[in-house]
């Protein structure tokens, strides 16, 4: 059987691709790797529980179609992410605001905060900061970036601050008011069921083969479709050729704990660089659900090599220019197209790969 397109991946933009293909009536087969769809977002039943087994994943954005879109296939609730950060046995309220700097130093008003971080930003006369390190203190002080951001930071990343560079941390959330919710977003929330069930409904009636690898019949599966969407790595399309392009990865840790709550909030992230673990997820709690056990995710980060799950591209001009070269390629494809977070080799929240992908299917009307 010829199809009108192969998707390579079940993912996010491979699902929202196929959906609205389908809808314009195109024959669509999908084939996903894994044993399971939804990619990163996979979420799995436990008893009651939804457990995000790739990383807590919090929908959230300003994007009133992107909104109206992704609740045409599921009801969300109202979870406001508001992290904690655990620092020698204390905790502090996320992002840095009124709460985290009451809890600091004691300060009640925001011209007292303000005046903290002003004389620790003075003191170190940074006006040109040249790594992670300077950067963040220049915009919040010694304080902050040493409790909060230092160990977390140099764990999630593998290397001393002070070998990062500066845009890593160009935007730091800081409030000052006494308002816990990390993100500024009009609409957040998380879908009541999981988010497998949204990729459930994308795909209904559309051919879908799991524990596919593309790479193994590459050929066989290019001649199945006139054309195809690819969602993978750009680079392993091309056979690293150029060579590999890099990431950080993670490894997650789960475990049953026979108590109905046991941190009392869905993220506490761990900032002491002795941790190895840079946070802790109690999944109920992006649901509120009521169970007699729980289920907690300690999360590692950890190198990458080829063959690894891939999480967060490191964006330094070497892999910048790397990718460039796979993307000269990938242009010159008349039957293949590229997108999603591997291919494009960037790091996109959820509302980000709806956009992306709601408009790449509009492009393909002017074509």
């Amino acid at each position: 059987m010829k199809y009108d397109y192969l998707i390579v991946g079940s993912g996010l933009y491979g699902a929202i691709c196929a959906h609205e293909l389908k809808k314009q009536g195109y024959n669509v087969l999908v084939i996903e790797k894994r044993n399971h769809i939804a990619g990163n977002i996979y979420t799995e039943d436990h008893k009651g529980i939804q457990v995000h087994n790739y990383g807590a994943h919090i929908f959230h954005t300003n994007n009133k179609l992107v909104w109206d879109y992704i609740n045409s296939f599921a009801e969300f609730n109202r979870f406001t992410n508001s992290p904690l950060a655990f620092y020698k046995d204390k905790l502090f309220n996320l992002p840095f605001n009124m709460n985290t700097f009451y809890q600091l130093w004691g300060v009640k008003k925001p011209i007292e905060a303000q005046q903290k971080i002003l004389e620790q930003k003075k003191s170190y006369h940074i006006e040109n900061p040249k790594n992670l390190e300077e950067q963040a203190i220049s915009l919040i002080g010694k304080d902050i970036y040493e409790i909060l951001i230092k160990g977390y930071t140099e764990k999630q990343w593998g290397r001393k601050a002070t070998d990062l560079p500066p845009f890593i941390i160009n935007r730091l959330p800081v409030r000052f008011t006494f308002d816990n919710n990390y993100f500024n977003d009009k609409y957040q929330g998380i879908p009541i069921g999981g988010y497998t069930k949204i990729i459930e409904k994308m795909l209904e009636g559309i051919d879908v083969k799991l524990n596919s690898d593309f790479f193994e019949n590459k050929q066989e599966y290019l001649s199945l479709a006139n054309k195809i969407i690819y969602t993978g790595p750009i680079d392993k399309f091309y056979d690293y050729q150029f060579g590999a392009l890099e990431y950080r990865s993670l490894y997650f840790e789960n475990e049953v704990i026979n108590e109905s709550n046991y941190q009392g909030n869905a993220v506490i992230n761990y900032t002491d660089f002795d941790i190895p673990y840079t946070r802790i997820i109690e999944h109920k709690h992006f649901d509120y659900v009521e169970t007699e056990h729980t289920v907690i995710t300690k999360e590692y980060p950890r190198d990458w090599k080829i063959g690894e799950e891939a999480y967060y591209p490191i964006n330094n001009d070497l892999n910048s220019n790397l990718y460039i070269k796979y993307k000269e390629l990938a242009d010159r494809e008349e039957q293949i197209y590229f997108g999603g977070r591997l291919a494009d080799y960037r790091y996109y929240d959820m509302h980000h790969v709806i956009e992306k992908a709601l408009n790449f299917i509009k492009s393909l009307d002017k074509q």
